[in-house]
């Protein structure tokens, strides 16, 4: 299969105060490091959406092998970045994964498992113990609707609007956090390389 992979990178961090893209994790940054997974998943393409802190993100991270996409819309909420990352996926693309910027604990080894699982559907979602989370797969037969989305939690409405079957992976453990605020950053690094807290 023909997959790309799209990192939502382009919030305006308004709840940190500074651009949570930037914050240190594991020797890198919080984008470094989800972007190093990313390549680690052999996308035939991968694409990384920019917004907040744009400049100073190409300045602070290794964006070797990435496509970068401005997205000046980005204060209206995430929807906006998925569209404008799937006019730009490549023709050849048989599914798009979604990967978010501020979510370091989604594995390589996740992303494998949710395209082998459900490569063949319109829509795939990992089901974590505590419920559902990224990484996301969307089959070429939905990218029409991933244009129009608008405004935040777009890509969950779209999950939940019955329009397109949906399948489940399970995935052990819970779902990885998603750095929106200093507690959130705070538990993330209070979290081993197992996942379990220190």
């Amino acid at each position: 299969m023909n997959v790309t992979g799209l990192v939502l990178a382009a919030g305006g961090s308004r709840r940190l105060g500074r651009p949570k893209q930037l914050l240190p994790y594991r020797g890198t940054t919080l984008l470094g490091w989800t972007l190093a997974t990313a390549r680690d998943c052999g996308f035939d393409q991968l694409l990384v959406t920019l917004g907040g802190a744009a400049e100073a993100v190409r300045r602070q991270v290794d964006l070797t092998g990435v496509q970068v996409l401005d997205n000046p819309e980005y204060g209206t909420g995430c929807g906006t970045s998925v569209s404008s990352g799937v006019r730009a996926i490549d023709p050849a693309a048989d599914g798009l994964v979604l990967l978010l910027g501020d979510q370091p604990g989604v594995t390589a080894e996740s992303v494998r498992r949710l395209v082998e699982a459900a490569g063949e559907a319109p829509i795939g979602v990992s089901r974590y113990a505590d419920g559902l989370g990224h990484p996301f797969w969307f089959g070429r037969q939905v990218f029409g609707d991933l244009t129009t989305l608008h405004g935040d939690k777009a890509v969950w409405k779209l999950l939940h609007s019955g329009r397109h079957p949906v399948t489940q992976v399970r995935r052990d453990g819970t779902v990885p956090i998603d750095v929106d605020t200093w507690e959130d950053y705070r538990t993330l690094l209070s979290y081993d390389e197992t996942g379990v807290t220190s």
